[in-house]
C-alpha cells in the first residue's frame, strides 16, 4: 500500500528573481511569515537549519531519450552527434520533420511516451506532460519530513544560451505527529544550458548555508573532468551518485573510481539497496564451520533484472574484498541474458569463477537492474558452503536448476524493502557523511577486473 503524501504548504510558490537576489528574497520570506505564522493560525515554520543538498538533474531532453531507449551515452547536457542521431530515429519513428533537433514537438512526444511508461495513462490522467524542469517540491518530500534543509536545484536545458534563470520558493510537509512545528525547505532553482550554469558556478557555494553539512546529488553521468562538478564536489561534504541510472554502466564505475582516487567523498545510492543481501551473505556464514568452509567457494552466480549490472558488479566486487579474491579474467557474451564470467584467484591460488546473468523480465520497474538471486558453492562436494540467496518476487527457479556439482545447504530469501527510491534512500544518506571505505574497496575490485581488458 502507497502511503499517503503528506499535505504540503507554501510559504512561497516558485517566484522568478535575478541571481543577486536570491538570499535577501529567502530572507524577506521568514521575515513576512514571522515565528509563530503569518496570522498565528499555523505553526512555527523552522528554517533550514540542518544541510545543503545541491541536486545537479540530466538534461531533459537527454535524460528523455536515454529511459525511453533511443540514447545510450553519458548524461552530460551536451547534445553532439550522439544525441542528434537519437533525435533523427525518433522524428521517424514518429512521422515528425527529421531536424536532429530537439524540436517542441518532439520534446512532446518524448514526454508523452515517458508518461505512458510511468502509469499515468493508465489513470486518466494527460493533463500533465512530463517535464524535469518544473520546480516542485517533490525532490524533497522525503527529506522535508526529517530536516528543513536549502535545496539548490540546477536544471541544465537545451536550446538557446539566455544565461541563467532563477527561483526561490519554500515548502513545508504539515505532519499530523508534529503539528506545533512546520519544517521547512527552501528551494534555490537555476536553469539555463549547460554551459551557462557551468559560467555561474562560481556563485553557487556562496548560497551554501556556512557551518552545516553540504551534499551534491549528482543525477547525471559523473564526470571528473566537467568544470561544474569539480567546482561543486570541491566544497560537499558527499558526492552522491545512483549507478541505477548510469546508461553505460562499465565506463561509469571506472570513472567513480577516478573519483575516488582524487580524493572525492563519494557515496552511491544503489550501493544501499544492497545492505539486505550483504547481511544475508554474512549471516550465511556466522556459524564457526561455515565460516571455515568460506575457503571453499569457488562457484559464484548472480542474477540480476537485465538493464543495469552495477549491482551485481558492486555485490561481487564486495564479496571478493571481503574474502580477499584477485580478479585475473573479464568476458562478457551478449544474448538473451547478458552473461559476465569473471575469473578470481583465491589466497591459496584456487581459481574462483563468478557468472553475473542479466534476467529479462517484464516490468523492470523504477531501479534497473535489481538483484534477483545469488548462489555461492563449491566444486568440492564435501564443502558446506552452498548457499542461494532470493529475492521475493524473482524466486529461485534458475538457481535451483543451475547448480552444479554441489547442492545448496542454506536457502535465504530477501524481503521485499520498501525504500529502495532514490528519495527514500537519499534521506537516509544525508544523515552521515565522509569516504566510506567498503563502497571504495568493492569499487575498487570490481574496475580493476574491467582494466583486464584494456
Amino acid at each position: 500500500m502507497t502511503p499517503q503524501a503528506s499535505t504540503i504548504f507554501s510559504l512561497q510558490t516558485p517566484k522568478d528573481i535575478s541571481l543577486t537576489e536570491i538570499e535577501a528574497e529567502l530572507h524577506q520570506i521568514w521575515q513576512s511569515y514571522g515565528i509563530t505564522g503569518e496570522d498565528g493560525g499555523l505553526p512555527a515554520a523552522t528554517r533550514a537549519t540542518t544541510f545543503t543538498l545541491v541536486v545537479y538533474e540530466p538534461e531533459e531532453t537527454q535524460y528523455l531519450l536515454a529511459t525511453l531507449g533511443f540514447y545510450n551515452g553519458p548524461l552530460d547536457g551536451i547534445l553532439g552527434p550522439q544525441m542528434e542521431a537519437a533525435l533523427r530515429q525518433v522524428q521517424r519513428k514518429y512521422a515528425l520533420p527529421e531536424t536532429g533537433s530537439a524540436t517542441p514537438e518532439t520534446l512532446a512526444i518524448l514526454r508523452e511516451e515517458f508518461t505512458k511508461r510511468q502509469g499515468n495513462a493508465a489513470n486518466g490522467d494527460n493533463s500533465s506532460s512530463y517535464s524535469l524542469n518544473a520546480p516542485s517540491p517533490r525532490i524533497a518530500d522525503e527529506i522535508a519530513l526529517r530536516n528543513p534543509c536549502r535545496i539548490i536545484a540546477l536544471f541544465p536545458i537545451a536550446g538557446e544560451d539566455e544565461g541563467v534563470k532563477a527561483q526561490v520558493s519554500a515548502y513545508c510537509p504539515i505532519q499530523k505527529q508534529s503539528s506545533s512545528t512546520l519544517i521547512c525547505c527552501e528551494y534555490i532553482t537555476l536553469s539555463g544550458t549547460a554551459a551557462a550554469l557551468e559560467r555561474i558556478g562560481g556563485m553557487i557555494p556562496a548560497l551554501l548555508i556556512g557551518g552545516l553539512p553540504k551534499f551534491l546529488w549528482w543525477k547525471a553521468t559523473p564526470d571528473p573532468n566537467n568544470t561544474l562538478f569539480k567546482r561543486l564536489a570541491a566544497v560537499c561534504n558527499n558526492v552522491i551518485v545512483d549507478s541505477c541510472r548510469f546508461n553505460e554502466p562499465e565506463s561509469d564505475l571506472l570513472r567513480l573510481e577516478e573519483l575516488v582516487e582524487s580524493g572525492v567523498p563519494l557515496a552511491d545510492l544503489n550501493w544501499r539497496r544492497l545492505s539486505a543481501w550483504q547481511e544475508l551473505t554474512a549471516e550465511a556464514y556466522d556459524a564457526p564451520h561455515r565460516c571455515a568452509a568460506l575457503k571453499e567457494i569457488d562457484r559464484v552466480t548472480i542474477d540480476y533484472e537485465k538493464g543495469n549490472p552495477a549491482q551485481a558488479l558492486l555485490f561481487l566486487g564486495w564479496l571478493a574484498s571481503r574474502i580477499g579474491w584477485l580478479p585475473v579474467s573479464y568476458q562478457k557474451e551478449s544474448g538473451d541474458y547478458d552473461i559476465t564470467k569473471i575469473g578470481f584467484v583465491a589466497q591459496d591460488q584456487r581459481q574462483v569463477e563468478a557468472e553475473l546473468g542479466g534476467v529479462p523480465v517484464a516490468d523492470i520497474g523504477e531501479i534497473i537492474g535489481d538483484l534477483i538471486a545469488i548462489r555461492l558453492s563449491s566444486t568440492n562436494p564435501q564443502a558446506d558452503c552452498g548457499t542461494v540467496i532470493c529475492s521475493e518476487t524473482g524466486g529461485c527457479m534458475r538457481m535451483e536448476t543451475h547448480g552444479g556439482a554441489q547442492a545448496a545447504g542454506l536457502f535465504q530469501q530477501v524481503s521485499s524493502l520498501s525504500e529502495q527510491k532514490a528519495e527514500a534512500l537519499l534521506s537516509q544518506q544525508v544523515q552521515r557523511w565522509g569516504r566510506e571505505s567498503l563502497f571504495e574497496e568493492s569499487l575498487g575490485v570490481i574496475t580493476k577486473t574491467f582494466k583486464l581488458n584494456n
